[in-house]
């Protein structure tokens, strides 16, 4: 019997057209990657376990997709954790491999492994996928892809600022106004737990915060709460739920409220360094908002913090983000190798573009001509001028099968072929070919110079 076909929640099949849509982001964002001096590297697509558990904080753990062992996996399995359903233990001696979670740590690993062939301070892009066992919703998906770039071995604020301006050159490119690159620093949030007396609760601390737009005010003092932060030192942060203001007038409130933080004065530091250099460089379509309750709930983060938000008018969640990591390869051997790094969310963008209609006409093209199959030596005399064409990279196809015409001209037209070539005996005699406009029906003869010069231009 048959299987049902059928694909897993969370992951996708991508038309011709969905392909060529994802790749004219891709090549967008490549381009500026190049622009600004990043490299490519690729990772695999599964890594060791233990080179992904731990760095993501509990919330990201159990996002990752274990991959059992081959084999008779059951055979090393730890019977005591079996026994007593301990899952984590479990899981432990059956899988040692997991598909990666994000492009972050892999990078980390391959900068700890390859240091001796690197030229710090080394500035990549990787674009893959990436995997997680989250619930699949709108603009969330368990396979997609990310496009990064960091840049480490420096723990100059320069990467910062040019962070922000790759942002706004790759969304300005694509088109894409009013973009709000939101950013905070984790030395802010330090330094908020630090002055209600909660330092020890950081974690749980930016984690909640972090949830604000998604559950209010409310639902984040309930979860706070919940995590043993006390209601006086919740109450100690209550302006920072109704942030309002510009970037200065936002920085000038902190001023106030970390007077007492070292930390949380040097976070301000470095929010205001940044602001300095982009009032005198202005961004060219994207707009910086800082945004306290920022968090990302991602451990290795150590300072700068950014989201990307779509114009108002799209509903989706952040098309991007990322963050200054002082020590990332210190968890894996390598110490005191500052980095910065930020990820263009290309599934989400693509929802963005298709939203606000922005994909240009164009991409909607493949085929330029497709002449038509009379028969044999016809199919020969067209395959000649097809080969002329397509050595100027002009997309040109010969139908495969010699049935009737109208079935081939519903090809093209399905397919949006602009034109069609009928070349027959008598086109053949005067070597010229026929060349049909399917969206004016205007008919002209050309010889195959004239052909070629008619697409050329």
């Amino acid at each position: 019997m048959a299987s049902k076909a059928s694909i897993p929640k969370g992951t996708r099949d991508f038309s011709s057209l969905e392909v060529s849509k994802r790749q004219y982001i891709i090549s967008t964002i490549q381009k500026h990657f190049k622009t600004f001096g990043f490299k490519p590297i690729e990772t695999p697509t599964f890594e060791n376990s233990d080179t992904l558990m731990g760095k993501y904080g509990d919330e990201g753990d159990r996002l990752i997709f274990k991959i059992l062992n081959s084999g008779d996996y059951l055979k090393k399995a730890n019977a005591e954790a079996y026994e007593n359903k301990d899952s984590v233990k479990l899981s432990s001696s059956i899988s040692e491999k997991a598909l990666k979670y994000d492009l972050t740590v892999p990078f980390a690993r391959y900068v700890v492994q390859h240091q001796n062939e690197i030229d710090f301070p080394f500035k990549r892009y990787q674009i893959q996928n990436v995997y997680r066992a989250d619930r699949p919703q709108k603009g969330r998906f368990r396979e997609f892809t990310q496009c990064d770039a960091d840049v480490i071995g420096s723990d100059s604020l320069w990467q910062e600022v040019e962070f922000i301006q790759l942002y706004d050159a790759v969304f300005t490119s694509l088109k894409l106004e009013g973009v709000t690159i939101k950013m905070n620093n984790r030395k802010i949030l330090s330094g908020l737990a630090e002055v209600i007396g909660e330092s020890d609760k950081l974690i749980d601390f930016t984690v909640a915060l972090d949830k604000l737009d998604k559950i209010g005010e409310e639902g984040v003092k309930k979860e706070m709460l919940e995590k043993g932060i006390s209601e006086s030192a919740i109450d100690n942060i209550k302006p920072i739920f109704n942030f309002t203001g510009d970037f200065s007038q936002k920085i000038d409130l902190l001023i106030s409220l970390l007077a007492d933080s070292e930390i949380g004065q040097k976070g301000i530091e470095e929010l205001q360094f940044i602001q300095r250099a982009l009032d005198k460089m202005p961004l060219q379509t994207a707009k910086l908002d800082l945004d306290v309750t920022l968090a990302r709930g991602l451990n290795y983060y150590t300072g700068a913090i950014f989201e990307i938000s779509a114009p108002e008018e799209v509903k989706m969640g952040s098309i991007g983000g990322g963050g200054r990591y002082d020590d990332l390869t210190g968890i894996f051997g390598l110490k005191n190798m500052s980095g910065v790094g930020i990820s263009f969310g290309l599934d989400r963008i693509y929802l963005v573009l298709e939203e606000l209609n922005l994909f240009p006409q164009e991409i909607e093209e493949t085929t330029k001509v497709l002449f038509i199959n009379f028969g044999e030596k016809e199919a020969l005399y067209a395959l000649k001028a097809i080969s002329k064409l397509r050595g100027s990279s002009i997309s040109s196809e010969l139908y495969p099968d010699t049935v009737k015409m109208k079935k081939q001209m519903t090809y093209a037209d399905r397919r949006n072929i602009p034109y069609v070539v009928l070349a027959g005996g008598s086109e053949i005699k005067d070597e010229v070919y026929n060349l049909k406009n399917m969206k004016t029906g205007e008919q002209n003869k050309f010889s195959l110079k004239e052909l070629f010069a008619h697409f050329s231009d």
